[in-house]
């Protein structure tokens, strides 16, 4: 059976550890099904992406709207318009989570900016008609909660994209190209105790003041999110 590709940008290894435990927990993939690159580390490697069953990509603190951005951040998203050069054309199975709408959503000529970022929080977020009869979405139901943390989102869909989940405060939670190709805004690898770990490691990352941070949790713990994980099982499940 194929592996899948996790493709990650976090330079913290505790974070990029966390990211990579909550994807096997959600996925229940073992280790050697779920390969990793971490981007931030060095060039992405030539990839023969019929190696894979699907690809993951990860969020990050890349924000596709940056005004000023780094030499590696430049890099990274270099090799992923690279990549999605290749997934769209082809349709291939990607999972895009967080800065994977981001980058989808700016690669198929939708409008990404700051104007529906979103705290780091638990929201509701609700299925469009179109993401009711979507294969990915099975047993899913309309509304559920997610946890979010976003400075940037997409303000308007890409003209290739189908919109299959929104919420209050940011439009586009997930969206699809042709058949195949899915991001979400939301985490949809995090649970509670995932989200405090990574609240911890990114306190210092500008979405709350770093006085905040035992608040921020204290609003964190009591949401139930047991929903956005089935998506990434359903993902494997679907393609694996």
């Amino acid at each position: 059976m194929k592996p899948f590709l996790l493709l990650s940008s976090r330079p913290e290894d505790e974070a990029a550890d966390e990211e990579h435990a909550s994807f096997l927990r959600c996925t229940a993939l073992p280790a050697d099904r779920l390969h990793r690159i971490r981007m931030e580390a060095g060039p992405l490697p030539p990839l023969d992406l019929d190696d894979y069953a699907g690809v993951f990509l990860g969020g990050g603190p890349f924000n596709s709207s940056d005004a000023e951005k780094s030499a590696v951040q430049v890099r990274v998203e270099r090799d992923v318009a690279g990549l999605l050069d290749e997934v769209v054309d082809r349709d291939l199975p990607f999972f895009g989570a967080c800065y994977g709408i981001g980058t989808l959503g700016t690669h198929q000529g939708g409008v990404v900016d700051r104007t529906f970022g979103e705290p780091v929080s638990a929201v509701e977020v609700g299925l469009t008609p179109a993401g009711r009869a979507d294969p990915l979405l099975a047993g899913v139901p309309d509304r559920f909660t997610a946890f979010v943390g976003h400075k940037e989102a997409c303000r308007v869909l890409p003209p290739t994209a189908v919109l299959l989940a929104s919420s209050a405060t940011c439009p586009v939670q997930m969206f699809k190209v042709k058949q195949n190709v899915y991001a979400t805004q939301f985490h949809p690898e995090l649970d509670v105790a995932a989200i405090v770990a990574r609240v911890r490691i990114y306190q210092h990352a500008g979405y709350f003041a770093p006085s905040e941070v035992e608040t921020v949790i204290a609003r964190l713990t009591p949401a139930v999110v047991t929903v956005p994980g089935r998506l990434l099982a359903n993902f494997v499940a679907r393609y694996g």
